[in-house]
């Protein structure tokens, strides 16, 4: 099968060869060395798909501008990398990506009053409105991924000093959102299932309150965390925060696109997506979306007056610094949202194909799951001390033994070495390829002597 991805990499790279003849040529038409250039390009695309069709041949291309390797993890391999799984492009947005990749694609068509989310050809204004409804929030804008979405916020909201309630999983860019808005911030701690619950949330308030003498200026939590990929209650933890008037941004960067989000119904003030790690769009993409109520703060349009030549701006927004996304980026997130708006409706049936893999991973004797158990999430940290690296403690490869085992098969994604704790995601993974997931674990399981218990029950 590699060999038929590598020459379908060479039949689309052939392809481009055509197409940037039929750039460089003029409007009227092709001069004799163009025309023979197209028909040189096109019988060697006729010569690689005869390679691609028989599965012979080979490579020709190995690198991109003589430099880049040719990407065919999501061709050539099952991927389980914990970021990526969510964020593996449609067929759709490839598409798009192909079409529109030229740096200002989105602006052909921009008239006044020169704004990002006011182009109607392609329907950007239209997809707007359309994620706005997606979450269930008033008003949305497209953002360079889900930390320039807290960025965004914290810089409105937080002031130098202002005390920022964040989750003991919080993301590593939810504090830079607040450092850099010159904000503090202020941990609640996880319960013992790693959860945040809202009396935690509260007890925290309280004693910032003690200690500081006022609100916290925002309030950041996680509906799924990274570390762990549990889900919290995050309705419950905006209920308690807005008992103290303190604004609750929501993140959902591992719900968004993949599972069903409301904001209003979870009270959410502000919901952050990411594009890239769960709606399917190339990076760095993701969402803002925000109430009535707050859109005028954290959208507020810009005041400056050049002193020497009187300059104004209009309508451009300050903290999205004018316009965000453009080109390929963001045509691949319209691509990507008709598939992404129906497979939140599918978001049991991953859950329970995520459950499938774990409970086949904890046959393995010795294997355990950190997470939330059974699964409420296709992200998962799992403990293999007692099983795989128990085989890497004399294996001549150690913990690189596992990263061997799954690549014979064709399976990537998990931490290179890693056998003790570590992450994985099944998002958007097929039944067949979940059962081929399983069945590899427990093959390599029974290749080292690690016991296995067997499957009761079926899917």
């Amino acid at each position: 099968m590699k060999e038929q991805v590598q020459k379908t990499f060479e039949a689309l790279f052939a392809l481009e060869d055509i197409r940037e003849v039929l750039r460089e040529a003029l409007p009227t038409g092709l001069d004799p060395d163009e025309e023979q250039a197209v028909r040189e390009g096109v019988a060697r695309v006729r010569a690689i798909l005869d390679d691609l069709e028989a599965g012979t041949g080979t490579p020709a291309v190995t690198k991109i501008a003589g430099t880049l390797d040719i990407r065919n993890r999501e061709e050539a391999y099952i991927n389980i990398q914990p970021i990526q799984a969510a964020g593996r492009l449609t067929l759709e947005a490839r598409k798009a990506l192909i079409a529109y990749g030229d740096g200002y694609s989105t602006c052909d068509a921009c008239r006044k009053p020169f704004r990002l989310d006011k182009i109607t050809k392609p329907s950007i204004a239209a997809f707007h409105e359309d994620l706005a409804k997606f979450v269930n929030m008033d008003v949305a804008r497209v953002v360079p991924g889900a930390r320039r979405g807290f960025q965004a916020v914290a810089s409105t909201l937080v002031s130098k000093g202002d005390p920022v309630i964040v989750s003991a999983l919080a993301h590593y860019t939810e504090f830079l959102a607040v450092e850099e808005a010159g904000g503090v911030v202020k941990e609640v701690p996880i319960s013992k299932e790693n959860l945040v619950t809202p009396d935690a949330v509260a007890e925290k308030i309280e004693e910032v309150i003690r200690e500081t003498g006022k609100n916290p200026a925002l309030a950041m939590f996680d509906h799924v965390d990274y570390q762990f990929g549990n889900l919290h209650d995050v309705a419950g933890i905006a209920k308690v925060v807005h008992q103290y008037d303190i604004p609750f941004l929501y993140n959902g960067a591992y719900t968004v696109g993949v599972m069903p989000v409301d904001g209003k119904a979870i009270g959410a003030d502000f919901v952050v997506g990411s594009g890239h790690k769960s709606m399917a769009s190339v990076a760095p993409s993701g969402v803002l979306a925000t109430t009535d109520e707050w859109a005028p703060k954290v959208l507020r349009t810009t005041a400056m007056v050049g002193d020497v030549t009187n300059r104004k701006f209009g309508i451009k927004e300050v903290e999205m610094l004018g316009c965000t996304l453009m080109g390929g980026t963001l045509l691949s997130m319209m691509a990507s949202f008709p598939a992404v708006k129906e497979r939140v409706n599918h978001w049991d049936e991953e859950v329970k194909k995520s459950n499938y893999f774990i409970d086949a991973l904890l046959a393995i004797e010795g294997s355990k799951v950190l997470s939330e158990y059974p699964r409420k999430h296709t992200l998962t940290k799992v403990d293999t001390t007692g099983s795989f690296d128990a085989v890497a403690a004399t294996h001549k490869r150690r913990g690189f033994f596992l990263s061997d085992e799954l690549s014979k098969r064709g399976i990537v994604g998990e931490f290179a070495g890693a056998t003790r704790t570590w992450k994985l995601n099944t998002f958007g993974l097929s039944w067949k390829k979940i059962r081929y997931l399983a069945e590899a674990f427990q093959e390599i399981a029974t290749k080292y002597n690690l016991n296995v218990k067997p499957r009761t029950g079926s899917a």
